[in-house]
C-alpha cells in the first residue's frame, strides 16, 4: 500500500502569494525519483493569524519516502529552505506528518 507525506505550513497573511509561487518556480525532482506517485499544495483554511498550506506526496511505500530523504535529490531541493521570502512567509518550521495507507477506493 502507498505513504502519504505531507507538511503542514502556516503562512503569514499577506504572504500567501509568495509562498505559492516558491512551489510553483521550484526545480522538482519528484517525477525522477522511484515510487514517486503524486504531489499536491493544498491550501486550507485561515486560522489566528495564518492561512493554512499543506504539501502532500504519494508514494509507493514507506521505503520509497525514506530513500527519498536520503538522496542527493532531496538534498538539492531543501538547500534553500528557510531563506528570504519563504522564510517571512512562515510562522514556524512545517509541521511533518507520514500516513501509511490501509484502506484505498477510487
Amino acid at each position: 500500500m502507498s505513504y502519504i507525506a505531507m507538511n503542514r505550513f502556516q503562512v503569514r497573511p499577506g504572504h500567501e502569494t509568495d509562498f505559492e509561487e516558491m512551489w510553483r518556480s521550484r526545480e522538482s525532482k519528484l517525477q525522477q525519483t522511484p515510487g514517486f506517485q503524486e504531489f499536491r499544495l493544498l491550501k486550507g483554511p485561515a486560522g489566528d493569524g495564518y492561512r493554512l498550506y499543506s504539501s502532500h506526496v504519494v508514494w509507493a511505500s514507506k521505503a520509497d519516502f525514506e530513500a527519498w530523504t536520503k538522496s542527493q535529490n532531496f538534498r538539492d531541493a531543501h538547500k534553500d529552505a528557510g531563506k528570504s521570502k519563504t522564510q517571512d512567509a512562515l510562522m514556524g518550521p512545517p509541521q511533518f506528518e507520514g500516513f501509511e495507507t490501509v484502506l484505498h477506493e477510487t
